[in-house]
């Protein structure tokens, strides 16, 4: 990964551990050539800045990173919880707002012409996309119910070949939450994906059956 995008990867806003970082990077930039790469989950882009830098090195024109998020936080977010961050609540409205950081950390990356943000519930956009994609990376909230809309509403979408990549994955309950790693079960046992790579918390599957659009199991 070029070392000035991994220094405001480094420097950005979020949770995610360098390791697990470039790995995500290293498989974006094996299919940011091949179509659209999409998060669920944006925060204030942290991993978006891994995901842009695949896309804005790839040499392919039009390669793009879609990134979907509410920006008003998970339930771990929320005031009270263990990864609130009380500088990101709007003091008008008094809620969580992550817009505005995420906007400032990919301009200061340099990546605004590759990353795009898409504002709103990820169920109310799945429900209208289209677009078959090369890279599925999901990171959004972790309640059971919003993992496995995620997979629901996005992982039809990816392209025979593409990838599917699922953050906080846990096997041993005493390690974090198990939505992430249901959804890592669904995907193998609906077998429309195979696992290719673990690293810490991070799983990449593969797709190997069925076409984008195909309804998952």
């Amino acid at each position: 990964m070029p070392a000035d995008l991994l220094a405001h990867a480094l420097a950005a806003k979020g949770f995610m551990p360098p390791e697990e970082g470039l790995l995500l990077h290293r498989h974006a930039a094996e299919r940011a050539a091949h179509g659209p790469l999409l998060e669920v989950g944006t925060y204030c882009g942290k991993s978006a800045i891994y995901l842009g830098a695949a896309a804005r090195d790839s040499g392919t024109p039009g390669a793009v990173v879609l990134t979907v998020d509410h920006h008003r936080g998970s339930e771990e977010n929320q005031a009270g919880w263990e990864h609130h961050d009380p500088t990101l609540v709007d003091p008008d409205l008094g809620l969580m707002d992550t817009l505005p950081v995420f906007r400032r950390t990919i301009a200061q990356a340099g990546l605004e012409d590759v990353v795009v943000a898409l504002v709103g519930r990820s169920t109310t956009l799945s429900a209208l996309w289209r677009t078959p994609l090369s890279l599925l990376f999901i990171d959004g909230g972790h309640a059971e119910e919003h993992a496995q809309n995620d997979y629901t509403g996005w992982a039809p979408w990816v392209v025979s070949g593409g990838l599917l990549v699922i953050h906080d994955v846990f096997p041993d309950p005493a390690d974090g939450g198990r939505p992430p790693y249901h959804v890592f079960l669904r995907a193998l046992e609906g077998g429309a994906f195979t696992e290719v790579e673990a690293l810490g918390s991070m799983r990449v599957l593969r797709r190997t059956t069925g076409t984008a659009g195909d309804p998952l199991r």
